[in-house]
């Protein structure tokens, strides 16, 4: 199975659009995968459903962290901002955005309560998340498989 179909069948399951990315690369950091999934769970519905940056594109950024990232606060942040900046430039290239709500073209943030919406199969008929969680997973492994 494919990290794509992993993470696609991580939020298939139930965890939201970030878990689902974090988790799916989960072996490859020293960080257990239940700390990934409380982790990562703020950012789901583009950071606590409000419809900002699309959860898969922060699950993307969670695991350049814990791979690339560096504990000293001196050192490095440029090299990995500018990391973060171009997969999610690819992810905006390929999706139109990296917004939540523009990419659920939801206008002005409507279906941002907290609730989160059933996952019936008329979600994933009206919704990409899936397919967006997937092409998340695709480019980060892309990136990791050409940067180690």
């Amino acid at each position: 199975m494919t990290r794509k179909e992993h993470a696609m069948e991580l939020f298939e399951s139930g965890y939201n659009c970030s878990q689902a990315v974090a988790l799916a690369f989960a072996d490859l950091t020293d960080v257990d995968e239940k700390t990934i999934a409380k982790m990562a769970l703020s950012f789901g519905g583009g950071l606590g459903r409000m419809r900002e940056v699309c959860g898969a594109v922060s699950g993307m950024a969670i695991i350049l962290g814990l791979i690339y990232g560096t504990d000293d606060p001196g050192k490095g942040k440029a090299e990995h901002y500018a990391r973060v900046q171009e997969l999610a430039k690819k992810y905006e290239a390929e999706n139109g955005s990296i917004v939540c709500r523009e990419l659920l073209k939801l206008n002005n943030g409507v279906d941002s309560a907290p609730e989160p919406t059933a996952r019936t199969p008329e979600f994933y008929k009206k919704r990409p998340c899936n397919q967006l969680v997937g092409y998340a997973a695709e480019i980060l492994e892309e990136y990791i498989n050409t940067h180690n």
